[in-house]
């Protein structure tokens, strides 16, 4: 049955260009991919855009650290970005970046509509500052408990544990990520989106249908508490925009990053011919916007994009469909149990169309978290696909390549079975329109019990052995590889990699939906090969101890002392000739004197001895270690390091530490014998 054309415009949230891939990420892009191909299956006009949201002080701080500039670190990263998805077969139309052209132009445009609408409020603000980095500090480099539910270390601009959304200063015991130190006030101009000024309009937005029922449950609540103004500036030093008409001032990294799906496909617009920005983005719109984001960020995507699109002119989304986040083995993704997987280590040990499926397998249409259990992963992978599914094609392609000469039979032998196959081709479309891949999944696997029961009951490998049988065998095995090709075209959004395998074994061009009705009589197929491997349990347990081995190299040896030091997020730093690295003087040291500081969370005191020698290092160690328990000890340290002026006091050299950090940091110690002062070689 033929459905009514549609043109989409489908997004992900853009992943930030300041680290890797990790499989947490890819439960989105896998599940917008998915309801892309799908729709493009069905015959729509359907476009999936994406982007890096490359702006922000972190990706600053982080370029500063490596001694590169912001660009040349989001060009690399972005090429790191754009591997790994294409691993993951993540089919995108266009993937582009926030620092364009493109971007600049509609943020720009956007903020000025705004502001010219009055929808822009100017005020002076007390704002937080690192007192030792000398920087004000943006809402994400500012941590400490929920105003509203109390969670500790959580951002300065909303909650992960509740969605809660606020200002740093109504943060409770704030502390700067940066150096530790506590963030101090200073005055600033700034300007604010009037939030408010939309309420009636996001309401009926909210409530037509455009977001799921749980979203719009939450939103009720934010309601209720009333839409605060939104600030939309930072001052310098900033990777970013500047504001248009106010020389030092940047927007805010979340005003570009959704107008960031705009740019992209204005990209995309420019480099296709035909293809009409206006179209899809005009106030009259009769295109769909789909926007796929996780629940982390539903504020952001539901109440100021909205708004701020419908301030300056643009059409609002169609929907914004959220899901949940993704566990391991049913905890939190673990950096030292190894569940903390990046992109391209799962690349290296397994094939990245058993999670497209497993993730399949597991995706609704809700907001629900769901849970990658490895020995389940194995289980229903090499079960499904390999057992049922591909293991259709290779009982029955052998017998039409060895005794048909490789072409089918010109009738179908069961037509009642092949129009089951065909009908449930609009209950498993009804599915995966409804972002309901688990339900769809189901249906597909029903199917394929089937068609192995079919081949079960008329066994060709007996068929094989009887002279009179061809006709009967040749019938059986041709109804057998019409039956795998339903399966895979159905199964087509998901395993995109395994379909196109499977169309050049068929010998027919890539599968639409309306196609799949039709069966192949007559025809010739090429030899069968392996279309998919099963999935080795030793290879799984590689890809845990590399996700490890990727920890220590990282983390091994990372002096936990220094402050700031590098973020959690931070890979290995750059490598240093040995030239440079003799000049670190490295020295023994006995702690004689150790004491908090007052007003520093991570802070201790350190009174060291260098034999006969005393200085006074702050270490960021205090998670680890009380006091009382560090004093005789030795230690190592820096003991050439500029001395550091902070806050609290001089900073006079450096202590070595390794470890991920809270409670596991370990205090490097030299051998037994060592005597302060004695350099360490």
């Amino acid at each position: 049955m033929s459905t009514p054309h549609r043109r989409i415009l489908v997004t992900s949230a853009l992943p930030y260009a300041n680290g890797p891939i990790h499989i947490g990420h890819l439960v989105e892009y896998v599940q917008t991919d998915v309801w892309s191909r799908f729709q493009k299956m069905r015959g729509h006009e359907c476009y999936y855009v994406c982007a890096d949201d490359a702006h922000g002080t972190p990706i600053m701080l982080r370029a500063r650290q490596e001694g590169i500039t912001p660009e040349a670190l989001i060009a690399r990263v972005a090429v790191e970005h754009r591997a790994d998805f294409d691993g993951f077969r993540i089919g995108f139309d266009n993937y582009h970046s926030t620092h364009s052209e493109e971007n600049r132009h509609y943020a720009t445009t956007i903020y000025a509509r705004n502001r010219d609408a009055g929808h822009i409020a100017v005020r002076t603000i007390t704002q937080a500052y690192d007192p030792i980095e000398q920087m004000f500090l943006p809402d994400r480099f500012i941590k400490g408990e929920c105003p509203k539910c109390g969670a500790k270390d959580q951002y300065g601009d909303n909650c992960e544990a509740c969605g809660a959304s606020y200002s740093p200063s109504e943060l409770r015991n704030p502390y700067s990520v940066v150096s530790g130190a506590k963030p101090v006030e200073r005055a600033s101009e700034h300007y604010f989106f009037k939030l408010g000024d939309f309420e009636e309009m996001l309401k009926a937005w909210t409530r037509a249908g455009h977001v799921q029922k749980e979203v719009a449950n939450k939103l009720d609540e934010w309601f209720d508490a009333g839409l605060q103004e939104w600030d939309i500036s930072r001052d310098a030093p900033y990777f970013g925009f500047e504001m248009p008409d106010h020389p030092g001032k940047y927007f805010y990294v979340w005003l570009d990053a959704p107008i960031g799906y705009m740019a992209s496909f204005r990209n995309l617009c420019d480099r296709t011919p035909g293809l009409d920005f206006d179209a899809f983005w005009a106030a009259d719109s009769t295109a769909e916007l789909h926007n796929f984001i996780g629940k982390d960020i539903v504020y952001f995507h539901t109440l100021f994009w909205p708004a701020m699109l419908h301030g300056a002119g643009f059409r609002t989304p169609t929907a914004v469909h959220v899901h949940g986040f993704l566990t391991v083995d049913g905890a939190k993704m673990s950096k030292s149990r190894g569940t903390f997987i990046k992109a391209r280590t799962y690349l290296d040990h397994l094939d990245p169309e058993h999670l497209r499926y497993y993730f399949a397998a597991k995706l609704g249409p809700g907001v629900d978290d769901i849970d990658l259990n490895l020995e389940d992963f194995t289980a229903r992978v090499n079960a499904d696909l390999v057992g049922k599914v591909v293991n259709i094609a290779s009982r029955c392609a052998g017998f039409v390549n060895k005794r048909f000469d490789g072409r089918l039979s010109d009738r179908l032998a069961e037509p009642a079975l092949w129009a089951d196959f065909v009908a449930a081709g609009e209950t498993i479309a009804a599915h995966y329109e409804a972002r309901d891949y688990a339900r769809a999944v189901r249906e597909i696997m029903a199917l394929a019990d089937r068609a192995n029961q079919y081949i079960d009951e008329k066994k060709p490998w007996v068929l094989a052995k009887r002279p009179d049988a061809d006709a009967e065998l040749h019938a059986v095995c041709s109804m057998g590889i019409n039956l795998y090709r339903a399966l895979i075209g159905y199964l087509r959004p998901v395993l995109p990699g395994t379909a196109a395998r499977s169309e050049a074994f068929l010998r027919i061009p890539p599968l639409t939906w309306e196609a799949i009705a039709t069966p192949l009589l007559d025809h010739a197929i090429g030899p069968f090969e392996p279309l998919l491997t099963r999935v080795d349990p030793t290879q799984v347990q590689a890809m845990l101890d590399a996700s490890k081995e990727d920890l220590a190299k990282r983390d091994g040896g990372t002096p936990a002392a220094a402050v700031p030091g590098p973020l959690a997020s931070d890979p290995v730093s750059p490598t240093v000739a040995i030239e440079d690295f003799a000049k670190v003087d490295l020295r023994v040291a006995r702690i004689v004197a150790a004491q908090a500081v007052e007003g520093a969370e991570k802070l201790l005191q350190l009174t060291l001895d260098l034999g006969g020698e005393s200085r006074t290092v702050f270490a960021g160690i205090k998670s680890a270690y009380a006091p009382a328990d560090l004093e005789g000890r030795l230690t190592v340290m820096v003991a050439n390091l500029a001395p550091r002026k902070m806050r609290f006091g001089t900073s006079e050299g450096m202590v070595l530490a390794a470890g991920p950090g809270g409670k596991d940091i370990f205090l490097l110690a030299p051998d037994a014998g060592a005597q302060p002062g004695m350099r360490v070689k």
